[in-house]
C-alpha cells in the first residue's frame, strides 16, 4: 500500500474509531481528538479534570477500540514502584522469577497520578520514554505500541504531590475535560441508567498502529512551519531573545526542545486526520495549547491576575 493510500484508509479508520467510541462515550470530540492524536504519535497523555467526567471509562473505551491491551492502576499514597513495575520472587527451585507488574500492557492508565509520592511516579519514567524498564540490573522492553494515559484531580489538593517537571514534559498533551453542555448531560444520564450495553469492536491491531505511527512520521514538513514550531517553543521562554514583555511579566519558565518535537509530530497526526498530506503553520497551531500548557511555569503574578496558561499561549500565536 502507497503512502497516499495509508492516509486515505487512516482517515477512514479514525472516523469509524470515533463512532465506535461514541457508543460510550457522549461529546467530548476534541478530547477524544487529543487522545488520538497523541495514541497515533506514539506520545502520552495528562488527562486534567473534576471527578464523574468518565476520564477513566474514556481510557478503558479507547484501549477496546484499538483491540489492544489494558491495564488500570489506582495510583495511592502507600503505591510502591514494585506495585507497578513487578518484582523478583524465589519460586520453588529457589531460584529468582521476575512476575511482570501491570506497566506490561499496551495502554496504562494511570489513574490519579498526583496521588502518589514521587519516588512511585518516577517509576514510569524510564517506561515512558525509553519503552522499557530495568529491575534488579535486568532490562525489560515493553510491547509496542506503548502508551501511558494518565488521569489528574486538579481541585483536590488533600493527599496529592505535584507531578514533576520532567515527568510532565514525558506527557505529549495534557488535555483539560470539561462539564458537558446541558444535552451531553441529558443523554449521559438517558444512557447509564438504563439495563443497556452497548458492545465495542476493536477495530485495529496492534501491528497497524505501529504501521500508522511510521506513516505519520515519514510525513513531510517544510522548513517555515518548522521554524514556526521552534519560535513559538522560543517564545516561551523568559530569557530568550524572541519573548516579548508579556512573557517576561508572567512566566518564570518555558517549554525545552521536546515541545517542539512534540509540535511538530502532533502537527503532522492532525494533518494526516484531515487528510492532508503535509502540515501547515494552523496544525501547529491547532494542536499548541495541549502541548504547551503543561510545559511552562507561570509566576506568582499571573496567578495574582488570574493569567491561565491557555492565555498566554494565545498571545504568543
Amino acid at each position: 500500500m502507497s503512502d497516499v493510500e495509508a492516509v486515505k484508509k487512516l482517515v477512514q479508520k479514525r472516523e469509524d474509531l470515533k463512532k465506535e467510541i461514541s457508543k460510550i462515550i457522549v461529546g467530548q470530540d476534541a478530547v477524544v481528538d487529543q487522545i488520538l492524536l497523541s495514541i497515533f504519535s506514539g506520545g502520552h497523555a495528562l488527562l486534567v479534570g473534576v471527578p464523574g467526567l468518565a476520564k477513566t471509562l474514556m481510557v478503558n473505551t479507547i484501549s477496546l477500540a484499538l483491540g489492544l491491551d489494558f491495564k488500570r492502576i489506582q495510583f495511592t499514597p502507600d503505591l510502591m514502584p514494585s506495585d507497578i513495575l513487578g518484582s523478583e520472587i524465589l519460586d520453588e527451585n529457589r531460584h529468582f522469577k521476575f512476575i511482570k507488574g501491570p506497566i506490561f500492557a499496551n495502554i496504562i492508565l494511570a489513574d490519579e497520578i498526583n496521588r502518589t509520592p514521587p519516588k512511585t511516579q518516577a517509576a514510569l519514567l524510564e517506561a515512558m520514554q525509553e519503552r522499557s524498564v530495568t529491575i534488579a540490573g535486568q532490562n525489560y522492553k515493553l510491547a509496542l505500541p506503548y502508551f501511558v494515559l494518565a488521569t489528574q484531580n486538579p481541585i483536590e489538593q488533600e493527599g496529592t504531590y505535584p507531578l514533576p517537571e520532567a515527568q510532565l514534559d514525558r506527557f505529549m498533551f495534557a488535555i483539560k475535560l470539561d462539564y458537558p453542555s446541558f444535552s451531553e448531560e441529558v443523554e449521559v444520564v438517558k444512557s447509564t441508567t438504563s439495563d443497556f450495553k452497548p458492545q465495542i469492536n476493536p477495530l485495529f491491531t496492534a501491528e497497524e498502529i505501529i504501521e500508522f505511527q511510521h506513516l505519520i512520521r515519514r510525513v513531510p514538513v517544510a522548513d517555515n512551519v518548522i521554524e514556526y514550531a521552534v519560535t513559538l517553543v522560543s517564545k516561551t521562554r523568559p530569557n530568550n531573545p524572541l519573548s516579548n514583555e508579556y512573557v517576561k511579566n508572567y512566566l518564570d519558565w518555558g517549554a525545552g526542545p521536546r515541545a517542539s518535537q512534540n509540535l511538530i509530530l502532533a502537527a503532522k497526526a492532525n494533518a494526516v486526520f484531515n487528510g492532508k498530506f503535509s502540515p501547515d503553520i494552523e496544525d501547529v497551531k491547532a494542536v499548541a495549547t495541549g502541548i504547551l500548557r503543561h510545559r511552562i511555569i507561570k509566576n506568582y503574578k499571573a496567578d495574582a491576575e488570574g493569567i491561565t496558561e491557555e492565555v498566554i499561549i494565545e498571545k504568543l500565536m
